[in-house]
C-alpha cells in the first residue's frame, strides 16, 4: 500500500519554476508535520522545508526566500512550490510525514 505519492517533478531551466504535490491516503495526514526531503546523486539525503499542523513552516537556508512549502488538509496534500530554481536544486524530491512514512520520490533536474 502507497500512503505518499509525490508528482510534479520534471526538468526546467535555471531560474525556472516548479509544484510539487504529495497526496496522502488517509485521515491521518491531518495529525502530523509533513516534510520535503531532497537526494542528489552521490549525496546524503538532506531536509528541505517542513509545515507543522497549525501551519508553522521551516526551510533549510538554500531554500529560504525561493521555496514555499503548503498543505491542504481537504486533499491530503503537501505543497513545495519551487522558484529561482538552481542546477543544485537537481535531486530526488521525497515526501515525509512526521510519524516517518515516505514516499517514492519525484525527480527533478534543474539544466545548466
Amino acid at each position: 500500500q502507497v500512503l505518499l505519492v509525490e508528482s510534479g517533478g520534471g526538468l526546467v531551466e535555471p531560474g525556472g519554476s516548479l509544484r510539487l504535490s504529495c497526496a496522502a491516503s488517509g485521515s491521518w495526514f491531518r495529525l502530523y508535520t509533513m516534510a520535503w526531503y531532497r537526494q542528489a546523486p552521490g549525496k546524503q539525503r538532506e531536509l528541505v522545508a517542513s509545515i507543522t499542523v497549525g501551519g508553522s513552516t521551516d526551510y533549510r537556508d538554500s531554500a529560504k526566500g525561493r521555496f514555499t512549502i503548503s498543505r491542504d488538509s481537504a486533499k491530503n496534500t503537501v505543497y513545495l512550490q519551487m522558484t529561482s530554481l538552481k542546477p543544485e536544486d537537481t535531486a530526488v524530491y521525497i515526501c515525509n510525514s512526521g510519524n516517518n512514512r515516505w514516499g517514492q520520490g519525484t525527480q527533478v533536474t534543474v539544466s545548466s
